[in-house]
């Protein structure tokens, strides 16, 4: 589908490893979910006023369709009618910061930042009268940027944890994301157990700064496995391309993504 179409693009480094003759390295998802989690949009302590204004988008998208016409768009494939932002020009700038290698909530078709918050966040623009400005950065920059006024909002598929609302507010939930598990067919991991127990050596690739990197990070009497355990890259595409090639055992991200990058890799 034209969705992937730059995901295919990004993953090309991937797929490359599966040419001359080389028996192309399938992926799987492990069956056990590895934590279920809320995405909320990250707005600065003091800017209570934004908050309010976009609780009251969401809520106005959320209850007219629209955004499960968007969800459905990125998930099931159900093109919708919407026109986001079509007379946006002129108007005051809403910017928001992401990460756009995040599928299908956020990622690049062409030159443009598209996916579930993408559009997410042009209706909620809409809403409030404001044209949307989207800047790519690090994940892990977001938050500060959004605390110091470098941008008025972070909607990166992030979700809220005790941690980050020391530094954000975070708008109501739009969406609910499951933590996953990507693994080779032949991986010796059968279980979470597997890779959960304290006795193992098994590596683990991360996005930086993400819930996945966070709950591995901890002990293993928290559900983690520990830092040494841990290896962090700064995409989702890095960290595939390291499962791949070897370098890590598995690789704990969002399900949508996993999904996108086995579909991609396997075809």
């Amino acid at each position: 589908m034209k969705k992937f179409a730059a995901l295919l693009l990004a993953l090309t480094m991937v797929l490359s490893l599966a040419a001359c003759g080389q028996k192309k390295t399938q992926l799987k998802i492990l069956d056990t979910e590895y934590a279920i989690e809320d995405y909320a949009i990250a707005i600065a302590k003091e800017n209570t006023a934004l908050l309010d204004e976009v609780n009251a988008a969401l809520a106005a998208i959320t209850a007219d369709g629209t955004a499960q016409k968007i969800v459905d768009k990125y998930i099931s494939g159900k093109d919708h009618d919407l026109t986001f932002q079509a007379d946006a020009e002129g108007k005051p700038e809403l910017i928001m910061a992401t990460n756009a290698f995040f599928p299908p909530y956020e990622f690049y078709e062409n030159d443009t930042v598209v996916g579930i918050d993408a559009e997410m966040a042009a209706a909620i623009a809409d809403q409030m009268g404001r044209k949307l400005t989207i800047v790519d950065t690090e994940f892990g920059s977001i938050i500060g940027g959004v605390q110091t006024g470098k941008y008025d909002m972070g909607m990166a598929g992030m979700t809220v944890t005790e941690e980050r609302q020391q530094s954000v507010n975070f708008s109501d939930s739009y969406a609910t994301g499951v933590q996953v598990v990507i693994l080779t067919e032949d991986s010796p991991i059968k279980s979470l157990d597997d890779l959960l127990d304290a006795g193992a050596s098994y590596k683990a690739g991360v996005q930086q700064d993400t819930t996945g990197d966070i709950y591995l990070s901890d002990t293993p009497d928290n559900g983690g496995i520990g830092e040494d355990r841990v290896i962090r890259y700064k995409t989702g595409n890095e960290a595939v391309q390291a499962l791949l090639t070897g370098k890590v055992d598995c690789v704990v991200i969002d399900q949508e993504p996993a999904k996108a990058y086995v579909e991609q890799n396997n075809k």
